[in-house]
């Protein structure tokens, strides 16, 4: 059973989409913080490297959004190199949504210093947000998603849903919508358009063609960085996104939000409007259908499986690691079919977690080891029909490597679970481990010997104040080394606690 569950607080919008009561995917609002990513923006060029084939392009953020060639559209760059100057390469230029082939008359490095000149403004739209010490990554070919298709204003191609199995329905859609759309522009039909009347999918075309409409104009009057146009607000795109016959219920907490989202959908979806229930009730409505205990497991590293087995999904600036352990399932059958098993019910686990955490990029997966050939291809088979069915992003799987790990890769889209809920411990700083309080206090007393040996003069005396558990161990372990720094250099040294020090935290004042 899918549902939409959507929460809304004057400080937060939160929707989740479950499916059997599990979260598939969880999104956030903060009403005082802007969204970026799908924003279009009129922003100027600020550098211009060709060395790396990046331009940086101011769009009023703290850090300069970069666009790579490879996210140049070709009709905009070939209008600027000039048509008659420079054929450029379809490989070097477009990305995996890039406009009809052509024939290009010689293969050649595009140079971007050639398209672009710092100082001048240009439309971009953000496709994904800043990250870790990285700007937002920005685009040039823009997307606008409907309910039935994603229009690609500037590259005339054509796409279908995989999902969409049917050959005779693809092709229909295909024609359908080739027919009604403007010259030049393209469009990915999306798995929801399958089965829908000509004149549904027509007005959603209708629509997207009149906002792009709207985008240029607004463009064309703005100020430097001004944003020209952002995505509809989380509830109503939660719903445009995950609205389709699978949905059982749309339930919703607010009711200003249920009025909107009802109104929403009798206008794009009529037949879906009884849909939508209000719940006011308590407990709240995220503690009542138990979201907010998940979203808080969501946040660590284990995930426990149903047969006992276990998730360990740790992720790093450079990759996600998950590695699958049997733990306590012991199988009723030979050891194979217990790690086929594990295997299996983990492979379905990781894509649910892929989607909920919200992971991208690349990923490396440490499957138990199995020997037979046969069941390692069984598993990367429902692995990957698994990816096709349950999400909606493209990802890429590789066969068992040789030390038996599968590494795949899979769009990234935003922030993570992790990224969006927490920030590095102050205590840590992120690494994930702190110093024993042994290893502190020793820390705390080569800086009284530093201290005295820079300050000779000035050795009447020292007050450290320090964590009070590592007091304790430096006046139980360690108080013949304070007496021999006093001897030493004749001084005074004075400790005290202070339970709000951190335990790697201590202050020297010189008296």
């Amino acid at each position: 059973m899918k549902k939409i569950i959507i929460s809304t607080h004057p400080w937060q919008t939160r929707a989740a989409i479950m499916m059997d009561g599990k979260i598939q995917n969880i999104y956030f609002a903060s009403h005082a913080i802007e969204t970026l990513e799908r924003v279009y923006i009129k922003g100027i060029v600020t550098k211009v490297l060709p060395g790396i084939q990046t331009a940086f392009v101011d769009i009023g953020q703290d850090r300069a959004g970069f666009l790579h060639i490879s996210e140049i559209d070709r009709e905009l760059a070939l209008k600027k190199i000039g048509k008659n100057t420079e054929e450029i390469s379809d490989a070097k230029l477009s990305t995996s949504s890039e406009n009809k082939k052509r024939e290009p008359k010689r293969h050649q490095s595009p140079d971007i210093a050639k398209i672009f000149k710092e100082g001048e403004a240009i439309l971009v739209q953000v496709s994904k947000e800043p990250i870790y010490q990285k700007g937002a990554k920005l685009t040039t070919c823009f997307t606008l998603p409907g309910r039935f298709i994603v229009l690609m204003p500037n590259i005339p191609r054509i796409g279908v849903s995989k999902k969409v199995g049917d050959r005779e329905e693809r092709s229909r859609l295909k024609e359908l919508v080739l027919k009604h759309l403007p010259e030049g522009m393209g469009a990915i039909i999306r798995t929801t358009s399958e089965g829908q009347q000509e004149k549904e999918i027509i007005r959603d075309i209708k629509y997207l063609v009149k906002t792009w409409n709207a985008i240029i104009k607004k463009f064309n009057q703005a100020e430097p960085k001004e944003q020209v146009h952002e995505d509809l607000p989380l509830a109503l795109q939660v719903i445009r996104d995950h609205l389709d016959n699978d949905v059982d219920e749309i339930i919703i907490d607010n009711q200003d939000t249920q009025k909107k989202v009802y109104q929403f959908i009798k206008g794009i979806a009529p037949e879906h409007a009884l849909k939508v229930k209000l719940h006011t009730a308590p407990p709240p409505l995220f503690e009542h259908l138990g979201i907010e205990k998940q979203i808080e497991d969501g946040l660590y590293k284990k995930v426990e499986l149903k047969s006992g087995g276990s998730l360990i999904i740790e992720t790093t600036e450079a990759m996600t690691v998950i590695d699958v352990n049997t733990g306590k399932f012991i199988g009723k059958k030979s050891m194979a079919d217990t790690i086929l098993k594990t295997n299996l019910e983990a492979a379905h686990e990781i894509v649910r977690q892929l989607r909920f955490r919200n992971i991208g990029g690349l990923i490396v997966i440490d499957f138990i080891d199995m020997l037979s050939q046969s069941h390692r291809q069984q598993l990367i088979r429902f692995f990957e029909k698994t990816l096709k069915e349950r999400d909606k992003f493209q990802s890429v799987v590789l066969k068992v490597s040789e030390f038996g790990l599968v590494q795949m890769t899979r769009k990234r889209s935003g922030k993570t679970l992790t990224q969006q809920l927490t920030h590095n411990c102050p205590a840590c700083k992120g690494s994930g481990f702190v110093k024993s309080i042994k290893t502190e206090c020793y820390t705390v007393l080569r800086a009284i010997k530093k201290e005295l040996l820079e300050n000779k003069k000035l050795r009447d005396k020292l007050e450290i104040k320090i964590n009070s558990a590592q007091l304790e161990h430096i006046t139980n372990i360690e108080f013949n080394s304070i007496l021999q720094l006093e001897k030493e250099f004749k001084s005074e040294i004075t400790l005290s606690g202070l339970d709000s020090l951190a335990i790697n935290r201590y202050k020297i004042k010189k008296k």
